[in-house]
């Protein structure tokens, strides 16, 4: 894999740690956590909500679904 992929999928599954671990965040806490655009978060969480790994019960706020997975 490409390092910029590296880099995207070490992003996505940081981004889902921290999600989890919280439980609801803001798209705006996302950004000022992890220090990237709104844009950027904003894809990151599609890829996760397309896995079925968060929804988001209002908008701007995130929370994990409980579909089981393997974090490596």
């Amino acid at each position: 894999m490409s390092p910029s992929t590296d880099r995207m999928i070490t992003r996505v599954k940081s981004i889902y740690l921290y999600i989890k671990e919280k439980g609801t965040v803001t798209t705006r806490e996302l950004v000022d956590e992890f220090g990237i655009t709104q844009r950027t978060i904003q894809r990151d969480l599609n890829v996760l909500e397309y896995n079925h790994l968060v929804h988001s019960p209002s908008r701007g706020k995130w929370s994990a679904t409980s579909k089981k997975v393997k974090v490596s």
